[in-house]
């Protein structure tokens, strides 16, 4: 390493003293027939769950642990130089809380130069050089690898990703110019592009083999020892690596144009990583690492110094961190046990809870309706949806049966519920229809059994009111779909005790759902906000705005799809419904469109006909449309949903819905797919100038989610 990148991160280090270093252990081996063999173990000195990261003084100990190995190389006294994880992991990167403390651009500079620095040394020994894929492989962890000449995977790897482009970043220590130089720039492209923007999609290790980033693989149980065994092999000449010719022609420019088209469908150049990242890979084309290395450090450089990132950043460990740890939950140990579960209804919604709390409770299930056709229905779309899980190798058959069997229906309530002690209805979204349910329910459960709703906008405590022991009643309200959107809101009702919502955020995490705790206030927190979102773009095409326009103005952020495709999603009617509920709540910011109320009568399940593969304005419901004359630009419209979003969160903060502002953002995260570029909607509004012209003051305090100060 030079003596300027040297001083820059001993600079750097000094800027992040609560580093959890890594160490780089040496030691050697001999290798049957090819001699003795320096490995080098990746190791912060804790279990696998604190996985081993790269910061500025882990850097250092690995550029020291290769002066050793550089040395004995150059002296002859080893054949060739390893390189692997502590048990599970090999290493996850970059260390972000480090990132989150740089200031300036020249210490975002030297973590680039540093990474790169240290790195590009393993390429550079005088003997062959092999990284052994061990376990958990990202960022950093994936690069330092790709810098070695050869590599193995093990088949029971996890998780494997460059995850930069996701957070707001470029893999930025070699990912973006040796991995298409290694596998071509499509698959570098599926990889560091479309993975990443695909929720961080995780690669297993049969896929890192199979796209040839490793050169073999072998099975969990003895990894390292069959590694070791087939390096000596290759160090002995018995084995000769053959890797494809990469395309270097038109093929490569396509890939790339591929990347942009992948980009603008997720973030619509609402985020600047991508981009930087495909210029970077463009720029590959020619096989000069050292240019790509320089470009990577600039980009690396820019984006840490950018929004984008820090929101990035703030919304990864909002996930990682405050969802593991909701906010305001009480004490773990007065949840009560959960021994069986009650449904009550047996349609769609209630059916994928039947399926959710058998596969991750493992505790009988038991679904009513009002009749047996549609008891029959709900067993038979949990029992068939387990046959699916069979059908993917997701279950094997034994635990397959074993889970049909926790799932059956019955008629009657008492029959049913009296040994539950966890009973959650899924029933018509009308107060009165829930409080006969409840009535229904507590005159045939035990005294201590909770009562959960899964409403999505009525109130807790009035559906609590009419009964023996309302402080048992807790909201546990559910995102379709169920089996993917991680966000449970649970709502404490004005008489919910402690007990009975400690066994609320005990099933929630069991369930493996991010829990957040909300009060009970109309349409909790994400459907507020979309309700409003969604209730300022009805306004304006009311008025008179084009569709078109006012869909296409809120493309800027990046969001997972526009305003009436989402309407469409959750359906017009219950749209309307949830409006309705708002309304009266809040007639002065909450409107009831009667354009919305003119499709729903009509029976149509959204605004747009895809007969030509893409959305377009369904020409019956243009007919409907009844729209005044005022038009409005889409910055306009941009501004005025925005102004109307910031104003709903500060009420709803005013109110004390939730605990901080980052809860509105993990809800939106984790609830409605909220990008992580936007940090969820705080960190942006406060970006663009919204919060300070709507609420005279900043969400978030400077250096949350942004540079600090």
């Amino acid at each position: 390493m030079s003596t300027t990148t040297a001083e820059l991160l001993r600079g750097a280090a000094e800027l992040f003293p609560d580093e959890v270093v890594t160490q780089a252990h040496v030691r050697h081996i001999d290798l049957p027939g090819a001699g003795r063999f320096a490995l080098i173990t990746l190791d912060n000195g804790l279990d696998h769950t604190k996985p081993t990261t790269f910061g500025p003084q882990s850097l250092a100990n690995l550029d020291k642990a290769i002066d050793q190995v550089e040395k004995e190389a150059a002296e002859g006294t080893i054949t060739g130089v390893g390189i692997t994880g502590k048990p599970f992991i090999f290493a996850v990167g970059a260390d972000l809380k480090g990132v989150e403390l740089l200031k300036k651009h020249e210490d975002a500079l030297a973590i680039g130069k540093g990474g790169h620095e240290v790195f590009k040394r393993l390429s550079g020994l005088a003997v062959p050089t092999f990284a052994y894929y061990n376990g958990a492989a990202m960022g950093g962890g994936v690069e330092v690898g790709l810098h070695c000449a050869y590599r193995t995977v093990s088949a029971a790897l996890p998780a494997f990703s460059l995850p930069e482009v996701f957070l707001g970043l470029v893999p930025g220590w070699g990912g973006c110019t040796i991995l298409p130089n290694l596998i071509g720039a499509d698959r570098a492209v599926s990889v560091i592009i479309e993975n990443s923007l695909n929720q961080n999609k995780q690669l297993k290790g049969e896929q890192v083999y199979d796209l040839g980033i490793a050169d073999a693989i072998f099975e969990g149980a003895d990894f390292l020892e069959q590694s070791l065994l087939w390096t000596a092999a290759v160090l002995k000449g018995e084995l000769e690596i053959v890797r494809p010719e990469v395309d270097r022609g038109e093929a490569w420019d396509q890939a790339v144009e591929r990347g942009r088209f992948i980009a603008d469908s997720k973030v619509h150049g609402a985020a600047p990583a991508a981009y930087r990242a495909l210029d970077i890979i463009a720029a590959a084309k020619n096989g000069d690492l050292q240019q790509g290395f320089d470009a990577e450090d600039q980009a690396l450089a820019d984006l840490i110094m950018g929004g984008e990132l820090r929101s990035g950043i703030y919304a990864f460990n909002l996930v990682q961190k405050r969802g593991k740890r909701p906010a305001g939950a009480p004490d773990k140990n007065l949840a009560r046990p959960v021994s069986k579960v009650g449904v009550v209804g047996a349609g769609l919604m209630a059916s994928q809870l039947a399926l959710l709390f058998a596969r991750r409770l493992e505790v009988p299930v038991v679904l009513t309706d009002i009749d047996q056709q549609r008891v029959d229905k709900g067993v038979g779309y949990v029992h068939g949806e387990i046959d699916k899980l069979l059908l993917k190798g997701r279950v094997n058959r034994d635990k397959a049966n074993r889970l049909k069997a926790l799932v059956s229906g019955s008629l009657d309530k008492a029959e049913a519920f009296g040994d539950a002690d966890f009973v959650i209805e899924a029933v018509f979204e009308e107060i009165g229809v829930k409080q006969q349910v409840f009535a229904e329910v507590e005159a045939v459960v035990s005294p201590t059994a909770i009562l959960a709703t899964n409403t999505s906008s009525l109130s807790v405590s009035e559906m609590a009111s009419k009964l023996e022991h309302p402080e048992r009643v807790v909201g546990f309200h559910f995102f379709n779909p169920v089996a993917i959107l991680p966000l449970l809101e649970i709502v404490r009702g004005e008489q919910t005790d402690d007990a009975s919502l400690a066994t609320a955020f005990a099933v929630a995490k069991k369930l493996k759902k991010t829990a957040v705790l909300v009060k009970d206030a109309p349409a909790f927190v994400v459907n507020r906000i979309l309700t409003r979102f969604m209730g300022e773009i009805q306004n304006v095409i009311d008025e008179g705005t084009p569709v078109a326009v006012a869909e296409n103005a809120i493309e800027p952020l990046g969001l997972p799809m526009s305003p009436l495709v989402l309407l469409e999603l959750v359906g017009p009617a219950i749209g309307l419904h949830v409006s309705e509920t708002l309304n009266r709540a809040f007639p002065d910011r909450f409107t009831v469109s009667p354009n919305l109320a003119a499709v729903v009568k009509a029976g149509k399940r959204g605004f747009y006909v895809y007969d030509s593969g893409k959305p377009e304005l369904d020409p019956e419901v243009a007919a409907l449309l009844v729209q005044g004359d005022s038009v409005l630009s889409a910055e306009q419209v941009r501004a005025r949903v925005l102004d109307a979003v910031a104003q709903e969160i500060g009420l709803m903060l005013e109110e004390g819905v939730v605990a901080e502002a980052q809860d509105i953002d993990l809800c939106l995260i984790t609830g409605a797919g909220w990008p992580f570029h936007l940090g969820g909607i705080t960190p942006y509004l406060d970006r663009e100038g919204v919060s300070e012209r709507v609420n005279g003051k900043p969400f978030l305090a400077p250096g949350v989610a942004s540079v600090p100060a």
